[in-house]
């Protein structure tokens, strides 16, 4: 698929700050050209076009597993922390999804019922329990999951040192940037 057939005229128009403030105000203040322009919108361009199939490896994985979102992510906490022998606890996979103690339950009770998860004796707790992925699960998200990220590992292998702490900046100074309540009326940059 070419790069304009994946991203048509009307969605790079949309990412274009001399298209979305007619004054092109910020272009100004940034003394950016038009080379420029170009180059950041190609950038956010790939920026969406990553989300959006980041979105369906997820979907794709959650549909060939049938979980939800918050179980799928479970099952992948649980897999990597009890990779070197650490133990999941309830209490941890509830920090770790950001839900109460009473949905890490119903969640649990659904995972168990499925086959998903197994609830064991903790080693050293008698008050608590392990959380365990079961060995047909752990396969199945092993072949389907953790070949996708296999895949997009080797991408990132693939590209130069350089390259890559690039991407890292560029990724860690978007996150930083804080979320605007703009019905506080707060200022737009």
């Amino acid at each position: 698929m070419t790069q304009s057939a994946r991203h048509p005229a009307h969605e790079r128009a949309m990412l274009d700050p001399r298209r979305m403030d007619a004054t092109s105000q910020l272009v100004s203040e940034l003394g950016l050209d038009d080379r420029e322009v170009e180059e950041i919108v190609s950038l956010f361009q790939s920026l969406r076009s990553w989300h959006a199939t980041a979105e369906a490896h997820s979907e794709a994985g959650r549909r060939y597993m049938q979980l939800g979102e918050n179980d799928m992510r479970a099952i992948r906490f649980i897999m990597s922390v009890t990779r070197d022998g650490s133990v999941v606890t309830s209490t941890m996979l509830a920090q770790h999804l950001g839900i109460t103690g009473p949905s890490v339950t119903k969640l649990l009770d659904r995972l168990e019922r499925a086959g998903h998860v197994r609830r064991t004796e903790h080693p050293t707790d008698r008050r608590a329990l392990s959380l365990i992925v079961t060995e047909h699960t752990r396969s199945a998200a092993t072949a389907t999951v953790g070949r996708d990220h296999a895949r997009r590992f080797a991408v990132a292998a693939a590209m130069t040192s350089e390259d890559r702490r690039a991407a890292t900046r560029f990724l860690h100074a978007l996150a930083a940037l804080p979320v605007i309540d703009h019905a506080a009326g707060a200022p737009a940059h």
